[in-house]
């Protein structure tokens, strides 16, 4: 009887959850940790004074190419290039030399000058390239060294 009594039970409990689990009587709920509402983009402050470092970077970069220091390959402003004080990306480019990271990125991206897209195609792995060539970064040491340029420039601590 003992043992009955264990089976029906055991029966019971597991009907009960099964009940339950089909039910979604148990099933969580959704949480939410924002409010729906939540509003998108930075603050209008973030927004001015972002559009405030652009004008300046503008100014640097219209100066930089007056005295031959910055050409791009690519449309919109190359802020990388500003940055470590002015790259002839176009000159590296047709050297095959390589690209400053914000370079390859657009590049990939179709966002080449009208000059340069006409050189560009996609090889069979899906790979950028000019004139033939695959497009690459600058080697590690250029890249070093560029960065190490921008940090000067930038007044950040060299050795973080």
């Amino acid at each position: 009887m003992q043992r009955f009594r264990h089976s029906l039970l055991l029966l019971t409990l597991l009907a009960l959850g099964y009940v339950a689990g089909q039910s979604g009587l148990l099933a969580p709920r959704g949480l939410s940790a924002q409010n729906a509402a939540a509003p998108q983009g930075p603050s209008e402050d973030s927004v001015g004074k972002i559009t405030s470092g652009f004008d300046a970077i503008k100014t640097a970069a219209a100066s930089l190419k007056r005295e031959g220091r910055y050409t791009q390959a690519t449309s919109g402003m190359n802020l990388f290039a500003v940055s470590v004080g002015g790259l002839d990306v176009k000159g590296d480019l047709e050297k095959g030399r390589g690209v400053d990271p914000e370079t390859f990125a657009a590049l990939y991206a179709g966002l080449a000058t009208v000059e340069i897209q006409e050189h560009i195609a996609k090889d069979s792995q899906g790979r950028v390239t000019y004139k033939g060539k695959v497009v690459q970064m600058y080697p590690i040491r250029r890249l070093t060294q560029l960065f190490k340029e921008r940090l000067k420039y930038s007044g950040e601590d060299v050795n973080p």
